[in-house]
């Protein structure tokens, strides 16, 4: 029951279940965000996310990577914290002894503020979040030339002449925050990564969505709670907000019938839930 939800131009398709598994493609960057699940669909993608170490977050790794090889994808690269590339290198191997198979994997390990390019002009951005074991969020950029103002205007062959001599100044560079990724964290990181509400697309957890568990309760698990957003419902300049890594204990009917008669207007209207159709939750 894969769950899959379109936000501004981009497609989500995964499941996330606080707790028990998350795993999202974004076909249109080719990455996966986390593997908490081994899906078959999801194995022939290039690049995987990893927010942080916590099982339901990477207990598909191995898996997914497994059924890469028997499909013949190529070398896959994994994106993780610094912090969790040892232990993550030690599941590899761990699965390579039992299975006498290699997986084919280039790990990226990455720091608060780190950025790689991922080619079409595309670059990704790790950004701190706020959890009690080392954790990561990832903001996806995309960077354009603009031609200054001083030279709008101007014939397409002055602005040719000026691009062959290579004088400085021609050109600015812009930054586009297309989409931000953001899970298993305190409700801080919207002040410390103001930009994610800035983001075009801002993927958010949203554990805890009504009054059977208070904020306390969200921030002593270190997670997020419906009544914050709703307290910085103004603030959130997103095209799309897509909420997702409800908890198990909510079903997904309840959690889409708490969320559109809880948010108020103006931000109810750019909201997605990312959770199945129905009453239950996937498994």
């Amino acid at each position: 029951m894969i769950t899959e939800v379109r936000a501004g131009p981009y497609t989500l398709r995964g499941i996330s279940v606080g707790g028990v598994y998350t795993t999202l493609h974004v076909p249109e960057l080719d990455v996966v965000l986390d593997a908490g699940l081994p899906l078959r669909s999801f194995a022939t993608v290039g690049r995987f996310f990893l927010s942080h170490g916590h099982l339901d977050h990477v207990s598909g790794l191995a898996g997914l990577l497994n059924i890469r090889g028997l499909v013949g994808g190529k070398r896959a690269t994994i994106h993780l914290p610094a912090e969790i590339e040892g232990p993550v290198r030690d599941l590899l191997r761990a699965h390579t002894a039992l299975a006498r198979a290699e997986l084919d994997v280039e790990l990226v390990p990455m720091r608060p503020g780190d950025e790689r390019p991922l080619g079409n002009s595309m670059f990704v951005r790790a950004f701190q979040t706020h959890h009690p074991v080392p954790s990561l969020g990832y903001q996806f950029v995309r960077r354009v030339s603009k031609l200054r103002p001083e030279h709008h205007g101007k014939a397409p062959e002055e602005i040719a002449r000026l691009r062959k001599q290579g004088g400085p100044g021609l050109f600015e560079e812009h930054e586009r925050l297309e989409l931000a990724y953001a899970t298993d964290t305190l409700s801080r990181v919207l002040e410390t990564e103001a930009s994610l509400l800035e983001s075009r697309v801002l993927v958010l957890e949203c554990t805890f969505v009504d009054a059977t568990r208070s904020v306390e309760d969200a921030r002593r698990k270190f997670h997020l709670h419906l009544d914050e957003l709703i307290e910085l419902a103004p603030r959130f300049n997103n095209e799309a907000l897509v909420l997702m890594h409800f908890g198990q204990g909510t079903s997904p009917d309840r959690v889409r019938e708490a969320v559109q008669s809880r948010l108020p207007p103006g931000l109810r209207e750019r909201v997605v839930v990312f959770a199945p159709e129905g009453d239950r939750w996937f498994g």
